[in-house]
């Protein structure tokens, strides 16, 4: 990967990150039953994954 690629991914995980803690602020699940927007953890760990794979599609491939 170049480094081009990786800052870009980054960048996708940490927008990810604040954007999955906003939805558990500003929506999240009060009871528990939520697996994923019930804690904060999840909530920011999830959207920074899907962040960085959400960034990563933008990264061209290098041609052999």
């Amino acid at each position: 990967m170049t480094k081009k690629a990786i800052l870009l991914t980054v960048a996708g995980v940490g927008i990810g990150a604040i954007a999955g803690y906003m939805y558990y602020v500003e929506i999240g699940c009060l009871e528990g039953t939520c697996a994923i927007t019930s804690k904060p953890l999840n909530s920011t760990l999830y959207g920074g994954v899907m962040g960085g794979l959400l960034f990563n599609m933008f990264v061209k491939s290098s041609k052999k």
